[in-house]
């Protein structure tokens, strides 16, 4: 019975554990234990080589371990590794591994490889789930990193300009063993002309010093590139102030200035990494040094030029990303462009919400640092160019029904043009009242009309006109009307409207911005889960209790008189009190606040509490306290 090889099989097919047996060059799969089989159902796998029977996980770094331990003979580990597995019905299956992958050798002769893993996802679910719920977790940020954290984002860009032309990210990550703010810096700037300014520097040193000095070598850059400078002149000047101030002696910057519309670009590397290129076929290549000498050590600078076509990707980056223990700079050159390309193609973890430029910035930095460490702060910044948002431009009947469908097709055009949610929530609100205020005007004029164009401008703002053809009316004096205007005007960085006999037109003008990523290794981010499509109903909470109910929905000039009516009535006109929770309401206009405060009153006049509830940051939480209606 021992002799039986059959037998042997079923035993090591029933080991509790990750199990895969290559044999030869191709690493054709000889066994899959049932764990394994039970990883990757439905996949024909004896005699293939690893490489396509895991196909799926090419960019992730788990087919090039294989072949590196058949090569070099040497075995490689791995501990709660990330990784994302293609399932038959089409879905993404996450999942965390720990794995040892050791070369198989018989009679002295390597005969292939073996790779035994364990799959650890609930336990670091379970760990990732309690760490967000204890005190612990709060006290290693708040003691630890949350004061260098907040130091670190007061000194970087609190956000990155939203192009018609390009997309633009990036994302900093502090340096394992230290506890202190860095001196890295970046920068993304839009010149008077529209080009794009892009900067990465690096001050040598931590602490309160660095930072100190990168602030003020960055804020030289911004004032010479705000003012339209050249690349030469703007790192002319940043180079005599480092000249001028010791800590600031032997700094680093790249600095590319991109037109966006025709792809030019010029740009210098004063002692500082060579921009890489990921174009939009998948290929790479380092842009040629300039030459130029560190700051302040008497060097000179000249200007590379380079063109970027569509769909190309620009990545500067700080040395830190090179510098990564047991590599050497060429070695991680070629690493970093191999998983920079992996990235922004889509081809490593699974994030198709994000833009490729946002991909390279925390894919890549994951992908690397994971396997060595990283002993330095590291930055990345990254542009895409990309063909520009077409202006939306709405012709809409004067009819309040078409309001809500108007708010989602504004929200989808925002969302492609790169807003983020906080942008998409204020231009929505702030065009949403404009839209009433217009549609109440024109209703009076049989068959009128309201146009509403929305679009991007070359220096990140979305500019948008509201025009309808009625009769202007004065705002009225009743309490509960004419608040649409003065929460537009709000909400949004500037608005005017002006009039005649012929209609109204109201403009507003609102940048748009999105955050760069402070990174953590230890909590890898959750895929975002978007959201659903809510109708307005009101609910009772628990019990049937009428005087207790949850406001869900969109609430608005369709839905706020039903929503008064239905208020008053389950509070007896307002002489019982009554709890309204409001977190649930997915759209707050100037009508349903009117609705809130008429039965506000109605409960003062009766003398009965009201209780208005609203989580912070949600929709009514944010207009109720512009209002000054708190709940």
């Amino acid at each position: 019975m021992a002799d039986d090889p059959e037998l042997t099989l079923t035993a090591v097919d029933q080991v509790p554990f990750i199990l895969a047996v290559c044999e030869g060059p191709e690493l054709r799969v000889l066994l899959l234990s049932g764990a394994t089989r039970a990883v990757l159902p439905g996949r024909d796998y004896l005699g293939r080589p690893i490489r396509e029977v895991i196909s799926d996980l090419v960019g992730q770094q788990i087919v090039d371990a294989y072949y590196e331990v058949y090569r070099t003979g040497k075995p490689f580990d791995g501990s709660e590794w990330r990784v994302h597995l293609d399932m038959p019905d089409g879905s993404v299956h996450e999942m965390f591994a720990d794995f040892t992958i050791t070369p198989w050798t018989v009679d002295g002769e390597r005969r292939g490889v073996i790779g035994i893993g364990t799959d650890v996802t609930e336990a670091v679910y379970k760990r990732q789930a309690a760490a967000a719920d204890t005190e612990r977790l709060r006290r290693r940020y708040e003691e630890s990193r949350e004061v260098i954290t907040a130091l670190q984002r007061e000194l970087l860009p609190a956000g990155l300009p939203v192009l018609p032309g390009a997309q633009v990210a990036a994302s900093y990550l502090l340096a394992e063993t230290d506890t202190a703010a860095g001196g890295d810096w970046f920068d993304a700037i839009v010149q008077p002309d529209g080009r794009l300014a892009l900067i990465v520097g690096d001050v040598v040193g931590h602490g309160v010093a660095a930072s100190g000095v990168m602030g003020q070598l960055r804020a030289v850059l911004q004032d010479r590139l705000y003012s339209g400078a050249s690349v030469t002149e703007a790192v002319g000047a940043v180079d005599r102030f480092a000249a001028r101030v010791p800590a600031a002696h032997a700094a680093t910057v790249a600095l590319v200035v991109l037109d966006t519309v025709s792809g030019a670009a010029e740009y210098c590397t004063a002692g500082h990494p060579a921009p890489l290129v990921v174009d939009g076929a998948g290929g790479t290549r380092y842009l040629p040094l300039t030459g130029g000498a560190p700051l302040g050590t008497g060097g000179s600078f000249s200007v590379g030029q380079a063109r970027l076509q569509d769909g190309d990707l620009l990545l500067l980056y700080s040395d830190g990303i090179l510098e990564r223990p047991g590599r050497d700079h060429t070695s991680s050159a070629a690493e970093l462009a191999h998983f920079a390309a992996d990235s922004a193609a889509g081809r490593a973890l699974r994030d198709p919400e994000a833009t490729p430029a946002e991909r390279v910035c925390t894919q890549t930095v994951e992908l690397l640092v994971r396997a060595t460490g990283h002993g330095d702060d590291i930055t990345l910044l990254a542009v895409q160019r990309v063909t520009p948002v077409q202006n939306l431009v709405l012709d809409l009947p004067a009819e309040p029904a078409v309001l809500r469908g108007a708010r989602h097709e504004l929200g989808a055009w925002l969302t492609k043009a790169g807003a983020t949610d906080q942008d998409v929530f204020v231009l929505q609100h702030a065009l949403g009242e404009l839209m009433t205020n217009a549609v109440e005007h024109a209703a009076a004029a049989e068959g009128s009309t309201v146009t509403v164009t929305v679009s991007l401008t070359a220096s990140g703002a979305v500019e948008a006109v509201v025009t309808d053809r009625g009769k202007w009316r004065e705002p009225s004096r009743q309490e509960n009307r004419g608040r649409g205007l003065a929460l537009t005007s709000q909400l949004v960085e500037s608005l005017t409207v002006t009039h005649d006999t012929d209609g109204t037109v109201a403009r507003i003008r609102q940048p748009l911005t999105r955050p760069a990523r402070l990174l953590d290794m230890r909590d890898p981010p959750a895929p975002p889960s978007a959201p659903a499509a809510v109708e307005f109903r009101i609910v009772e909470q628990e019990g049937d209790d009428e005087a207790h109910v949850r406001v869900e929905g969109p609430l608005d000039a369709q839905t706020a008189s039903l929503a008064r009516r239905e208020l008053l009535r389950r509070s007896r006109g307002g002489t019982v009190p009554l709890t309204v929770e409001l977190s649930t309401v997915t759209h707050l206009s100037s009508a349903g606040v009117s609705a809130l405060h008429h039965v506000a009153a109605q409960h003062t006049a009766q003398g009965a509490p009201l209780s208005l509830v609203a989580s912070p940051g949600s929709p009514a939480q944010t207009i109720l306290a512009l209002v000054a209606l708190h709940p």
